[in-house]
């Protein structure tokens, strides 16, 4: 006697992802906290590039060297990339904001 969970039906779905809209106000404000994060993470990358920099290996074995190579990329890659995935939501929900104040005006004028 096995029981099945009812399964939700697709206009269950839809009615709650549709209670969330996006808005002009939604979008700046994602602007803003995505750009904050991009920028704390471009400095982060800056402080570690910086650190990396006056710090230098002391190690005469070369696999050594090479191993801390890589893993000194991998770190400022790795916080590169942050900044850039975040500047890039940024920008693409800063532009969502004026195409949907655009319609929004055109919608009042019509």
């Amino acid at each position: 006697m096995s029981q099945t969970k009812p399964q939700k039906q697709p206009s269950d779905l839809n009615t709650k992802s549709s209670a969330k809209k996006a808005t002009p106000i939604r979008c700046f404000f994602g602007t803003v906290v995505s750009g904050g994060l991009a920028f704390g993470l471009y400095s982060l990358m800056s402080s570690i590039v910086q650190t990396y920099a006056t710090k230098p290996v002391v190690a005469d074995n070369l696999l050594v060297l090479r191993i801390t190579v890589a893993v000194r990329t991998l770190v400022i890659g790795v916080a590169a990339l942050g900044a850039g995935v975040f500047a890039f939501v940024a920008l693409g929900l800063m532009l969502l904001g004026i195409q949907l104040t655009i319609q929004s005006l055109k919608e009042v004028s019509s």
